[in-house]
């Protein structure tokens, strides 16, 4: 009997976008079970790609802004543009995004977001309305600071001289907003964690190791963005450092929500509802999900777990296919069946090498092993 297969991967990370993902996955998918109705739908939960895909859904167009990367390098950002309703569609990875920049070359002292602000500007000035933005993927530990630096926030050390780097906040004894703001009054944000911004479960401890802070570099990180807190709840009254999401992409979560009044959405939560991937899911017999690594973080509100939870309480069959499994006793408890590039297929080499004819293998055997 022939299925309608819904093929909804996130990225493979470091290899495959989340659509060259679902293309390969389809590609092995039709190869074994040809019959079957495959309809691939990439997926996001504020990351990589979220831009492009949920623009795509929306009917947006492509624009580009020059602007800096994180570490003040000029560079070409993409943003999209839906103009009947006059929503932006904003990715913080085009601009600071840890794969946009050479690995291992620069610390995240040296980086913050302030190449995003030239994108807000640029969604502004085109009368955006609504403006959203997914902000995972950062190469950035700074909470927002150089964004609002870049739209016209001013931070002040206890002499009155003005702070120009995120690893001075130390000293900051006021800040003052622009005197007109010129931002979307609507913002919603996509989170891919519920982190606080400080703390043992604080954006520097959970995340910073995966851009190069050192053990070493914590306590100055968690002085700087604690004091840039503190200062913002006794000057403005912005008690937003323990919100879920606050420490997401390096505590941007917090500047977004502190400085410009954005709101925090669970980034799979705020794809879905504006790609109607609710209704591709009640019409789907089967479902394929996949990325890069199904461990504890899948389970912990990324995407791909998500999509997992929302297959159970549909009653829709959920397969799971990742480069690697490492938790397969989580994966048990969140798909119908998974399977994993390594070891079972082949090495972690050969996997990188060439991932998506990998991807492709391992969705054939999924599909050849689907009887139910």
């Amino acid at each position: 009997m022939s299925l309608n297969v819904l093929i909804a991967p996130d990225k493979f990370k470091g290899t495959l976008s989340a659509r060259a993902a679902a293309d390969a996955m389809a590609r092995g998918w039709r190869q074994a079970r040809p019959a079957d109705q495959v309809i691939p739908f990439p997926i996001s939960d504020g990351g990589d790609g979220f831009g492009e895909l949920v623009g795509a859904s929306l009917g947006a167009r492509t624009e580009t802004v020059r602007t800096v990367d994180a570490a003040h390098h000029p560079c070409m950002a993409e943003w999209w543009w839906e103009p009947k309703s006059r929503t932006a569609i904003l990715e913080a990875a085009q601009v600071n995004g840890l794969a946009r920049l050479p690995a291992g070359r620069h610390h995240p002292f040296e980086l913050d977001t302030f190449g995003l602000g030239a994108v807000v500007t640029s969604a502004q000035e085109m009368g955006a309305r609504l403006c959203l933005i997914g902000i995972g993927g950062s190469a950035t530990n700074d909470g927002g600071f150089g964004m609002a630096r870049s739209l016209g926030w001013t931070f002040f050390n206890e002499r009155g001289a003005t702070i120009e780097r995120w690893t001075e906040l130390h000293s900051l004894s006021r800040c003052q907003p622009p005197q007109t703001p010129a931002w979307p009054k609507d913002m919603l944000v996509a989170v891919d964690v519920q982190n606080p911004l400080l703390g043992p479960s604080g954006c520097a401890r959970v995340y910073g190791p995966q851009k190069g802070l050192r053990e070493e570099d914590m306590d100055l990180a968690e002085r700087c963005l604690g004091r840039l807190a503190e200062v913002m709840e006794g000057q403005l009254h912005c008690r937003t450092a323990s919100e879920p999401g606050a420490g997401a992409a390096g505590g941007l979560g917090f500047g977004l929500r502190s400085f410009f009044g954005a709101r925090l959405e669970p980034g799979f939560g705020l794809f879905a509802d504006h790609t109607g991937l609710k209704e591709h899911l009640s019409a789907a017999d089967l479902v394929v999900t996949g990325e890069g690594a199904i461990d504890s973080s899948t389970f912990m509100g990324k995407g791909v777990g998500e999509l997992a939870v929302l297959c159970r309480q549909t009653k829709t069959p959920c397969l799971g296919l990742g480069g690697a499994v490492p938790d397969r006793g989580a994966a048990a408890q969140f798909f119908t069946r998974f399977y994993a590039l390594t070891p079972d297929l082949t090495n972690r080499e050969a996997a990188l090498a060439n991932a998506g004819e990998w991807l492709a293998r391992l969705a054939a055997r999924a599909a050849e092993a689907w009887q139910d």
